[in-house]
């Protein structure tokens, strides 16, 4: 049963290789998707890193560009949940965005949308102290669907380039070329925490939520979120902003992971939606 659960996932989402020999629980649920359509896939394991983990997947094939539109939706003034931001944008799914000022509201890096700039880096950066040495790495939307992980450049290149629909700068950078990418030494990447983040590999573009701070979820450290990437075909790969804010909402079931603040889905500056065309 479990090799045939396995042939399924990777029949249906061609990125994803999950090693699954220990537990039957690994694989948790699985959504039938056409290649032009979005999966998802919810992991709930007890071995994953010798720990409990509930792991949500939402996959999207780079060859359903014509009926996708990847983009982001924001406030720069009054945060919202993310399932406010999805639901107001009629989105057919939707994760959590960047990191944020948890006081005063806006986000708290470098973030363009359609040329104009939504805000720049902010001192002091988060209310948790969060350094810049987080900050390295930028989700790069073109047109409607494309989207790059790339090393951060300077806010001068950004504004100066007309190529790309959307800027985001956030962190750390995980994976490039399959490679693992330095991360900084602190208790932000060491830890255990709640996480969310979008890789790539050659077919599909992943949004993934990882729970955390709770008994049925330990979350992740970010050395055991990379290796998890890995081992599921990420070829790139970005950290975005975690904890209480790690949220995957989708139109047919609403929010589907489990948030970790005790008062439920955290509101948040900005969401990266999927919407039809």
């Amino acid at each position: 049963m479990l090799r045939k659960q396995v042939l399924v996932l990777l029949l249906l989402l061609p990125l994803v290789f999950f090693h699954c020999e220990k537990s039957d629980r690994y694989i948790d649920q699985i959504k039938d998707t056409a290649p032009d359509s979005l999966g998802f896939v919810q992991i709930k394991t007890d071995t994953l890193f010798e720990s409990k983990q509930i792991i949500s997947v939402l996959t999207l094939s780079k060859e359903a560009g014509a009926r996708f539109k990847i983009e982001f939706a924001y406030n720069n003034s009054i945060s919202k949940p993310t399932s406010n931001f999805a639901q107001n944008a009629n989105a057919l799914a939707a994760i959590n965005g960047g990191f944020f000022n948890m006081d005063s509201g806006g986000n708290v890096t470098y973030f363009e949308v359609q040329d104009s700039v939504v805000s720049r880096r902010r001192n002091p950066e988060l209310k948790w102290g969060i350094e810049d040495s987080i900050m390295t790495g930028a989700i790069v939307v073109i047109g409607n669907f494309e989207i790059s992980l790339e090393p951060v450049k300077a806010e001068k290149v950004y504004e100066s380039s007309h190529a790309e629909s959307a800027v985001l700068v956030t962190g750390p950078l995980l994976l490039r070329d399959s490679k693992r990418q330095k991360l900084p030494q602190m208790k932000f990447s060491n830890n255990r925490h709640p996480r969310t983040c979008l890789c790539e590999s050659e077919e599909t573009i992943a949004f993934i939520t990882v729970d955390g701070r709770s008994e049925q979820a330990a979350g992740m450290s970010l050395p055991e979120l990379q290796k998890f990437l890995l081992d599921i075909g990420c070829i790139d790969a970005i950290n975005l902003d975690g904890g209480g804010s790690t949220t995957m909402w989708l139109r047919d079931k609403g929010v589907v992971n489990f948030p970790s603040d005790k008062t439920g889905e955290r509101p948040v500056a900005n969401a990266l939606l999927i919407l039809g065309r």
